[in-house]
C-alpha cells in the first residue's frame, strides 16, 4: 500500500475533491523517506540557487527505496509535490531523484535524456 490514509481524508475523497494540502500531508506522513529526500533537495536547490539538485545516495533499505518508487511513479503524488514545492521532479534508476526550478527546461531535458540515463547506469544498480 502506498499511502496510509486518515479517515477524514478518505471521507473527503468519497464526498468529492480532495484538498491538495491534505493530500500532500498524507504523502509526507505515509512516505517519510521519500519526503525527506525530496524536501531536502528542494532546500538544497533553494540555498544554492542552482537550476537543480539531485540525490546520488542510495536508499538505506528496500523499504526506503520502495517509498521513492511509489511516490515518483504516482502521477497524483508527483504532481501534488511539484505544486507544493513549485518544482519539477525527475527520476533515474532507483534513487536518483532531482528537483528542478520551473524554468530549468534545458537542465531537465538533459537529465531526462536517454544519454543521461545510460551514463547513470552502474553495475551495482542492476537490481535496483
Amino acid at each position: 500500500m502506498s499511502l496510509t490514509v486518515p479517515n477524514d481524508l478518505l471521507d473527503q475523497a468519497r464526498a468529492g475533491d480532495v484538498d491538495d494540502a491534505a493530500f500532500v500531508a498524507c504523502v509526507r506522513d505515509s512516505l517519510p523517506y521519500a519526503w525527506s529526500v525530496i524536501s531536502g533537495l528542494v532546500q538544497q536547490r533553494s540555498e544554492t540557487g542552482a537550476e537543480f539538485a539531485d540525490n546520488l545516495v542510495a536508499p538505506p533499505s528496500e523499504e526506503a527505496r520502495g517509498q521513492l518508487l511509489r511516490c515518483l511513479a504516482s502521477d497524483s503524488m508527483r504532481g501534488a509535490l511539484e505544486r507544493h514545492f513549485d518544482v519539477r521532479l525527475a527520476f533515474q534508476n532507483c534513487h536518483r531523484v532531482a528537483v528542478f526550478s520551473p524554468g530549468a527546461v534545458d537542465a531537465l531535458r538533459e537529465f531526462t535524456s536517454p544519454r543521461a540515463q545510460i551514463l547513470n547506469q552502474k553495475p551495482e544498480l542492476v537490481d535496483c
